[in-house]
């Protein structure tokens, strides 16, 4: 990856629609978490961390971010027509999309790190440093999986965000509730068992419904490794106009 593709997609990233809607994003869950704790202050941790941290967090702030960001970073080019101005230039295509993957990655996963870890210290009420900075780590491990999948999925479709919002409001949200085993094949699962396998503690609330930590940290490796590869065959594959 150049730091010229990569400062490419970083500036594509950063426009002012785009981060007025991360900041309503990253600020939702924070006030919700700030409301909990002002209406029940001497409320437990594991009420905040299931219904800030992942009910609304990462079932749903945290992906709309990266979908946000990632499914636009080949989309607009591929709208646009200007994605054969890239493709034609001498850089290997596994250089691109990793370049694109990364600057959704410098965006969102700063921003849900610092969210990740303030709810994390509200719901131990100040407390808990360790376990504010592997809520962070988490909240990076889904992120980086989130960017690999959604920026396979702005090649693949023109309706990314339509297949992103089906994906993390049915997959995401009701079928991997509903059936334990698909907890192996959801990021949500693979950051739920990260968090509690590495701060059993901080994350106990997590415990009872998280995989197992070597599974959690593997499944979400693979995924990234696979999403990216199929990002890779699919541009290098494709008709760019």
């Amino acid at each position: 990856m150049t730091a010229a593709l990569f400062s490419l997609a970083l500036r594509q990233a950063f426009t002012r629609r785009k981060l007025a809607l991360l900041a309503i994003l990253a600020l939702l869950p924070l006030g919700f978490a700030a409301f909990q704790r002002t209406i029940d202050p001497s409320g437990g941790a594991d009420g905040m961390l299931n219904g800030v941290f992942d009910t609304l967090m990462l079932s749903i702030t945290l992906p709309l971010t990266v979908m946000t960001l990632a499914t636009g970073a080949f989309g607009n080019e591929i709208e646009d027509r200007t994605l054969s101005l890239l493709t034609t230039k001498p850089v290997p295509r596994a250089a691109i999309v990793l370049a694109k993957i990364a600057a959704t990655v410098a965006v969102a996963g700063p921003l849900a790190a610092a969210v990740a870890a303030l709810i994390t210290i509200m719901a131990h009420d100040g407390g808990a440093a360790q376990g504010a900075a592997v809520g962070a780590a988490g909240a990076l491990i889904a992120v980086v999986t989130y960017a690999s999948l959604f920026t396979w999925a702005g090649l693949v479709t023109t309706r990314a965000l339509a297949f992103g919002l089906i994906y993390v409001l049915l997959w995401e949200g009701l079928l991997v509730s509903i059936l334990e085993g698909l907890r192996y094949l959801s990021v949500r699962g693979y950051t739920l068992g990260a968090l509690a396998g590495l701060d059993g503690a901080a994350f106990s609330a997590f415990s009872p419904d998280a995989i197992e930590l070597p599974a959690a940290l593997i499944g979400a490796a693979a995924a990234t490794l696979l999403f990216f590869l199929l990002a890779l065959r699919r541009l290098v594959r494709m008709d760019v106009p």
